[in-house]
């Protein structure tokens, strides 16, 4: 099914609540700062029912400085870990305190502009086989960030992307062509992706009751693609909104952690690799994929590692 733009528009955003249902907000906190403030304000704003914030065992104040900005407003809900338990767990645990007919998964250090969740909303429900939408992914000069729309990563794919090939795709695109779809020119109105960012994921109830919540076994990375794999089994449509604007601060929960980050992605590809590909895969070849992932992250540490050398030194 063919989505056209005027049965988006032709709706009065205005209304938009009462014709999509209610939605909340679920924002997995681990030391976001200020960020997560101008997040759940940005939610509030947007109109959320209610904004439930899981929190990782933070070390930082964010809390405490969300807690004193939203003092007596029992819309908010606040989870308190005792431990770091991944990301895909604290979105379960948020998931499983809504009652809402959606439920928008949002990070920490990303903020909805106005009528983002709106245009989001009415995507969702724009069809009944639309299952889960994500929306225009930018950094704060806004310009569009990688990752928002995107084809799932093969191992052939991500191979591509991680050694440069795919730099060479506009020679030979059906070998080097890359996963992601940032560069691709951004369409007028919502069109079907295979995977969207877990940074932004609107989702509806009925759907999830379909595929089931967010595998718990990733901690960190590749949850979402999982997610949305999962969704396309089913027989759900995702879709990506490209006048829903989301800005989105890259890492801002994760640039002092590289080489922990590092390692849960990397984790996480093999368990994404393993649990859609590996059947299709001989033992030779399923072999020279993990050597290839375990290469790229000490590539990447060595990247790291000579950089922090560099800094240190002055050099």
């Amino acid at each position: 099914m063919k989505l056209k733009a005027m049965d988006l528009r032709a709706i009065d955003e205005s209304a938009t609540s009462s014709l999509c249902g209610e939605c909340d907000v679920i924002v997995v906190n681990y030391n976001a700062g200020e960020l997560l403030l101008a997040c759940v304000a940005s939610a509030f704003t947007a109109g959320a029912a209610k904004v439930i914030v899981v929190d990782n065992n933070s070390h930082d104040d964010s809390l405490v400085r969300l807690e004193r900005t939203h003092a007596g407003n029992d819309k908010l809900e606040i989870v308190r870990n005792a431990a770091n338990l991944g990301f895909a767990v604290a979105c379960n645990q948020g998931a499983r305190l809504s009652a809402a007919t959606n439920l928008f998964f949002l990070n920490p250090d990303a903020v909805l502009a106005a009528k983002a969740m709106d245009r989001l909303l009415l995507a969702l429900h724009s069809a009944p086989e639309v299952g889960m939408v994500g929306g225009f992914l930018c950094n704060p000069d806004g310009s569009e960030q990688a990752g928002g729309r995107r084809v799932f990563p093969t191992p052939r794919r991500a191979f591509m992307r991680a050694f440069g090939f795919s730099r060479l795709s506009k020679f030979f695109p059906s070998v080097l062509s890359d996963f992601l779809l940032h560069k691709d020119p951004l369409p007028g109105t919502p069109i079907a992706v295979e995977a969207i960012s877990g940074a932004c994921m609107l989702v509806k109830r009925e759907a999830i009751e379909s595929v089931g919540m967010w595998d718990e076994d990733y901690f960190l990375h590749c949850e979402d693609l999982d997610w949305c794999m999962r969704f396309h089994q089913a027989d759900w449509r995702v879709l990506f909104v490209p006048d829903a604007q989301v800005m989105h601060v890259f890492g801002g929960c994760s640039q002092h952690r590289p080489y922990f980050v590092e390692w849960h992605k990397h984790l996480g590809f093999l368990r994404f690799y393993r649990k859609f590909f590996r059947r299709r895969y001989s033992g030779a070849l399923w072999i020279s994929v993990v050597i290839g992932v375990w290469f790229r992250f000490g590539l990447i540490v060595l990247r790291y590692a000579t950089t922090r050398f560099k800094n240190a030194w002055n050099l």
